[in-house]
C-alpha cells in the first residue's frame, strides 16, 4: 500500500481585499502518496496555484488565510505551524518550481549564489561543499558547463536553462514533495519534453512525490498517476489517469477533454469549446458553480451545491455523474458545434494549387536579413551582430494561413515584425501586393499599415490599461479614418459584436476582462480597418485549452467572412496544424522546411521538424512514450555554427553538414527542405 505523504482535507482559503473577503478555494480535498505524481488541472482562475501556495503557506504573504480545513504533511499539520517553523520545511522537505523562472529567480544574484544559499541554510555545510553540490545538481539537470553557469545571472540563461536551474535549486536538499506550477507553459515543445523527461527521472531517482499543476491535458496524460480537476475554487473530479481519460464523469472534465486539439483532429471542422467563461470569485453562482456552462444543468444544480462523492471508482462533484457517459458528451458537444458546420478551406483553392497556377503572392519575402549589432564598452564598439533572420525567402498567398514554428530564439517573431515593418530589414525585400515595403516611410508606410495588422501574444501588455475598450479598438479608426464620437462608437460596437464581445462593454477597461476576452479585444482592434493581412504572434500560447479553441474558431470564422490572410506564429504544433494551410519551420534565423500542413505532419523531411513533431505530448495515457529528447540547446545567433546550423544537434550530421550550407530544395510539389540528408 502506498504511504500517504500529503493530505488536504476540506481546505478553504480567503483573501482580504479592499471590497471585502474573497473565497479563492472552497473545501478542497487532495491526497498525494509517496512517489506519486498527481496532476492538478483546470482553467486559469480555478484555484490550482492558490492550492499549491497554501501548502507552502506562501498565501500568508499576500493577504491570504486558511479559514477552514487541514493540510497534513507526513502526519504533521502545516496549518498550525508558525512562519518560522514552516520556513524550515520549505526548500528542505517541500520545494516548488514556479511558472516563470525569470521572476522567481533573483536577478541581482548569480545562479550559483542562489542554489548555495538554499543548501547552506538547510544542511549547515560549508560553502565550498555547497558549491560542489550545486555544480553536481546543475550537471544532473542537464545544464552544460555548470562551473561557468554558476557565475552567470538569470538573464544570461535561456528559458529552458533557467527552468533547469530552478529545478536544481528545488532539488538542492532532496525534498520529499516537489510542487511544479506550470513548469513548461512558456517553453518550446522540445524543451518541454526535456523538462518532463527530467521530472520523471528525478522522481524515480529521489523517490519524490510531485504535484504538477498544468492546463495541458497532454502533459497530464504523459506524466500523471492521478488527475485532480478543479473549477472555480472547488475540486470537481479525482480519478486515476486511465479512468479520467477513458470515462470522465464530470461535465467540466468532459468539456476539457473534448477541447484538446489532437493531432488527428479534422482540420475542416470547428474545435470543441466549453461555452461561457469561468466565473469571477466575487460573482460565484449559487448551487453547482459549473451550472451556467453545463449542458446537463437542472433546477437542482441551480439550487444545491453537489458534494464530492465516490462514484464509479472515482470522486465526482455532480448530481448527474452516475448517468453521464462519453456517448452523451459526444452528442452534446457535437450538437453545439453543428451551428457553424465546416470551416472549410478558405475560399476554395489551397495554397498548393495557387503556387502551381503561378498566382501572385500577397506577400513575397526575398532574401531578408535582420541583424542586430552588438555594441560593448564605453564607446559602444561593434562586436559583431545577432543574426536573428538570415537570408529568408518565402511567399504567403491571399486567403491562406501560413504557420511559422520553431524554438524560442529561432527568429519567428523578428521575421514577422520585419514583414509588417515594425523592424527594418538589414537587407532583402518584402513585397506586399507587389510593392516593396523595405525603406518605405511616412504617409506611404502609414497607408500600407492599414492593410497589415498584428495580434500580439500578451493582450494585456500590448494595450493601454488606462484606456477603455472603445478607445483601444477605435484607435486605428481615429488614426486612419479620423472617426470620432458617435461614428467611432457605432463602428467599434459593430466590430465588438463581430468578435463575440458585448457592445455594452464599450466603456469597460482591460482589467475587467478574462484572458480570452482580452485576446478578442486585440483581434477586434486588428480587424477594425478591414485589413488584408494579420500577423498573429503567439496569439493563443498563453490561453487555456478551452479558450484557445474559442479564439482559433473565431480567427477562422473571421478569415472566411473578411477574406483575411494570416501569418500564424506559435510553438504549439497541434494548434498550428489545425489552423494553417502551409507551415514554415525556422531554426536559428533560417527557414529549414516549408510544406503544406498535412504533408509536413505526415512526411517531415528535416531532422529538426521530425524532432519537433516527436516532442508533442499525446493526450492519451495508453500511448505514453519513452521520448528521446532533442539534445542540447540552440546555439547563439551571434555565433551560428558553420555549414548547416542544425548540425550541432542533428543525429544524422556528417562532415559535409559542418562545412556546406544546405539550400532549400524541392522534395515534392510545394514541399521544400534545407537538408543534405532529408528524412
Amino acid at each position: 500500500m502506498v504511504k500517504q505523504l500529503l493530505n488536504i482535507s476540506q481546505l478553504s482559503v480567503d483573501f482580504h481585499t479592499a471590497s471585502g473577503s474573497l473565497n479563492a478555494i472552497h473545501k478542497v480535498d487532495l491526497e498525494i502518496g509517496s512517489g506519486e505524481i498527481v496532476c492538478l488541472v483546470g482553467e486559469s482562475g480555478s484555484g490550482k496555484t492558490i492550492t499549491s501556495l497554501s501548502i507552502m503557506r506562501l498565501i500568508d504573504y499576500d493577504n491570504g488565510r486558511i479559514t477552514q480545513g487541514h493540510i497534513e504533511f507526513n502526519g504533521q499539520s502545516l496549518v498550525e505551524l508558525s512562519q518560522k517553523e514552516i520556513s524550515e520545511l520549505r526548500g528542505k522537505k517541500i520545494a516548488m518550481i514556479f511558472q516563470e523562472p525569470m521572476t522567481a529567480l533573483d536577478p541581482v544574484f548569480s545562479i550559483g549564489y542562489q542554489i548555495i544559499e538554499v543548501i547552506v541554510r538547510h544542511e549547515r555545510i560549508s560553502k565550498a561543499k555547497a558549491q560542489e553540490k550545486a555544480i553536481t545538481l546543475l550537471r544532473r539537470v542537464g545544464i552544460p558547463e555548470p562551473e561557468i553557469r554558476m557565475k552567470q545571472y538569470p538573464y544570461e540563461l535561456s528559458g529552458g536553462m533557467r527552468q533547469r536551474a530552478m529545478i536544481a535549486m528545488a532539488l538542492a536538499c532532496g525534498p520529499e514533495l516537489l510542487i511544479a506550477d506550470e513548469p513548461t507553459t512558456a517553453l518550446d515543445v522540445t524543451i518541454q519534453a526535456q523538462i518532463l523527461n527530467l521530472l520523471r527521472e528525478l522522481k524515480d531517482e529521489f523517490n519524490m512525490s510531485i504535484l504538477l499543476i498544468t492546463h495541458d491535458l497532454g502533459i497530464a496524460a504523459e506524466l500523471a498517476d492521478r488527475v485532480v480537476v478543479m473549477y472555480a475554487g472547488k475540486v470537481v473530479e479525482q480519478a486515476n489517469v486511465l479512468q479520467l481519460f477513458e470515462s470522465p464523469s464530470h461535465p467540466y472534465t468532459q468539456g476539457l477533454l473534448q477541447s484538446i486539439v489532437a493531432m488527428d483532429n479534422d482540420r475542416s471542422t470547428r474545435l470543441y469549446t466549453i461555452r461561457g467563461t469561468i466565473p469571477s470569485l466575487s460573482e460565484l453562482p449559487v448551487g453547482c458553480r459549473f451550472h451556467p456552462r453545463c449542458p446537463y444543468a437542472t433546477d437542482r444544480c441551480l439550487a444545491q451545491e453537489p458534494p464530492l462523492l465516490e462514484v464509479n471508482g472515482r470522486q465526482v462533484a455532480c448530481w448527474h455523474a452516475e448517468r453521464l457517459d462519453n456517448a452523451a458528451a459526444e452528442v452534446f458537444w457535437g450538437r453545439v458545434d453543428q451551428a457553424s458546420e465546416l470551416i472549410g478551406k478558405r475560399a476554395g483553392t489551397t495554397a498548393d494549387a495557387k503556387e502551381q497556377a503561378n498566382e501572385t503572392a500577397l506577400i513575397e519575402v526575398r532574401n531578408v536579413k535582420k541583424h542586430f549589432p552588438i555594441h560593448t564598452g564605453m564607446f559602444q564598439r561593434s562586436q559583431g551582430a545577432v543574426r536573428a533572420v538570415d537570408d529568408v525567402s518565402f511567399q504567403i498567398y491571399k486567403g491562406e494561413t501560413f504557420g511559422l514554428v520553431g524554438e524560442s530564439g529561432c527568429g519567428k517573431t523578428t521575421l514577422g515584425r520585419v514583414l509588417i515593418q515594425l523592424e527594418k530589414a538589414t537587407s532583402g525585400s518584402v513585397l506586399f501586393q507587389g510593392k516593396d515595403l523595405v525603406g518605405l516611410g511616412g504617409k506611404a508606410l502609414k497607408d500600407t499599415r492599414r492593410d497589415m495588422q498584428v495580434v500580439f501574444q500578451d493582450p494585456f501588455g500590448s494595450i493601454n490599461p488606462r484606456w477603455n475598450v472603445g478607445d483601444i479598438i477605435g484607435e486605428p479608426l481615429w488614426v486612419h479614418d479620423s472617426l470620432r464620437g458617435a461614428a467611432k462608437r457605432e463602428k467599434v460596437q459593430e466590430v465588438m459584436q463581430l468578435v463575440g464581445l458585448n457592445p455594452s462593454w464599450y466603456d469597460r477597461h482591460p482589467h475587467e476582462f478574462s484572458g480570452g476576452q482580452r485576446q478578442r479585444i486585440g483581434i477586434a482592434r486588428a480587424i477594425a480597418l478591414n485589413p488584408q493581412f494579420i500577423l498573429a504572434d503567439e496569439a493563443v500560447s498563453a490561453l487555456d485549452v478551452s479558450v484557445q479553441s474559442q479564439v482559433i474558431n473565431l480567427m477562422q470564422e473571421l478569415q472566411v467572412r473578411l477574406d483575411l490572410t494570416y501569418l500564424f506564429i506559435a510553438h504549439g504544433l497541434n494548434i498550428v496544424r489545425h489552423i494553417s494551410d502551409r507551415i514554415g519551420v525556422m531554426y536559428l534565423g533560417k527557414l529549414v522546411e516549408i510544406a503544406p500542413t498535412d504533408e509536413l505532419f505526415k512526411h517531415p523531411a528535416h531532422h529538426y521538424t521530425n524532432a519537433l513533431l516527436a516532442a508533442i505530448p499525446i493526450a492519451d495515457p495508453k500511448r505514453k512514450r519513452i521520448f528521446v529528447p532533442l539534445e542540447g540547446e540552440m546555439p547563439s545567433p551571434a555565433r551560428p555554427p558553420s555549414g548547416c546550423r542544425f548540425h550541432t544537434r542533428c543525429p544524422a550530421a556528417t562532415a559535409r553538414c559542418k562545412e556546406v550550407v544546405p539550400e532549400l530544395q524541392s522534395v515534392t510539389a510545394g514541399h521544400y527542405v534545407a537538408c543534405h540528408y532529408p528524412v
